[in-house]
């Protein structure tokens, strides 16, 4: 099975984003869809997979409604999900992703950053959102076990950072392993996204995300004493002083800026050379529409869709209560199905 992709992509014509009229801005339309928005409902299966430095990420992989073993199936395409930060399987966009890939008779895999699955890791260092090194071991893998078949990547924000990242810094010969990408609600220039959430009604978001991550921090200190100071860790309240203590020594970086700006994906975005569909609203409360990348900032490999409304990862339709479907009917339509 082959899919002809376009010279260049910007001609693909998806239908256009519109939010309900009963779902009003920004705010309204991320935290309905993350909190409200019906689910579908979707069967995985688990795998764990050693990493090349000792550590373990597990994968879940969609169950088919005929009980098909998804990972010896050549002939379907198989779409992977890199999930956002303190994401995994069960993420709101990941169930409707991955129950339309199934609908499809498509293949679907969700893969968990370190430490996202359930079970802390084996490591010090866990999951960052300039990750490219991850996501190419990750890809590699799954194209030598799907070898005969198309292999489409997705991401969603922390993820589709980390993904884009990886295709920049590839550049063309990311083309002989995967075929196609869509990022989505991507923090392209971290700079900006991690000053938005440190300010204003943003900081609810913060403080969801942080729930979890000083939680995780903290169990790490009782495996590698030492790591870090951990009542700074309690007194953490933004991103920066999370990551200026956490993220940054951890995975290389000097502090917070440094790492806001090695691993912002937005300057290879000129180095692209797969079929990628990016995909931020314009009223993303977590991702400043000034710091969305313009046509002339991106290769003729990258088709750029930014619709006024959808939120962060929401993109709710339909009547009230609404439905998470037109997201997941975008990607695929880009992706060819």
């Amino acid at each position: 099975m082959l899919l002809e992709f376009p010279a260049h992509p910007s001609s693909l014509d998806g239908a256009p984003y519109s939010a309900p009229w009963w779902l009003p801005g920004g705010h309204a339309q991320t935290i309905y869809a993350a909190l409200a928005a019906p689910r579908p409902r979707v069967a995985y299966r688990r795998s764990r997979w050693d990493t090349p430095d000792g550590d373990f990420i597990d994968v879940d992989w969609v169950e088919q409604d005929r009980g098909l073993r998804m990972e010896g199936r050549g002939e379907a395409p198989l779409v992977i999900l890199f999930h956002g930060l303190e994401g995994s399987s069960r993420s709101h966009y990941a169930l409707a992703l991955m129950a339309a890939v199934r609908d499809a008779g498509w293949r679907g895999v969700v893969v968990h950053f370190r430490g996202c699955s359930g079970e802390l890791n084996r490591l010090p260092r866990a999951y960052h959102s300039g990750d490219a090194q991850e996501i190419d071991w990750i890809v590699r893998r799954l194209r030598a076990q799907n070898a005969a078949s198309l292999l489409f990547a997705t991401g969603v924000s922390l993820g589709g950072n980390a993904l884009l990242k990886w295709l920049g810094d590839q550049g063309g010969s990311a083309a002989g392993i995967i075929d196609a990408a869509v990022a989505i609600s991507v923090p392209l220039d971290l700079m900006a996204t991690g000053n938005a959430l440190g300010q204003g009604f943003n900081l609810v978001y913060t403080r969801n995300f942080l729930a979890t991550l000083r939680v995780m921090s903290l169990d790490k200190l009782e495996r590698f004493p030492g790591l870090y100071d951990a009542n700074a860790v309690r007194a953490s309240r933004t991103l920066r002083e999370f990551d200026d203590l956490v993220t940054a020594p951890l995975h290389g970086f000097k502090d917070a800026d440094d790492y806001w700006t090695r691993a912002s994906s937005k300057p290879g975005l000129m180095n692209i050379r797969v079929p990628t569909l990016i995909l931020n609203a314009r009223n993303d409360p977590l991702v400043p529409a000034s710091a969305l990348p313009r046509a002339g900032e991106v290769s003729a490999a990258v088709t750029l869709e930014q619709p006024d409304e959808g939120g962060h990862a929401g993109f709710v339709s339909g009547r009230f209560p609404g439905n998470l479907d037109w997201l997941p009917r975008r990607v695929l339509e880009f992706f060819g199905a």
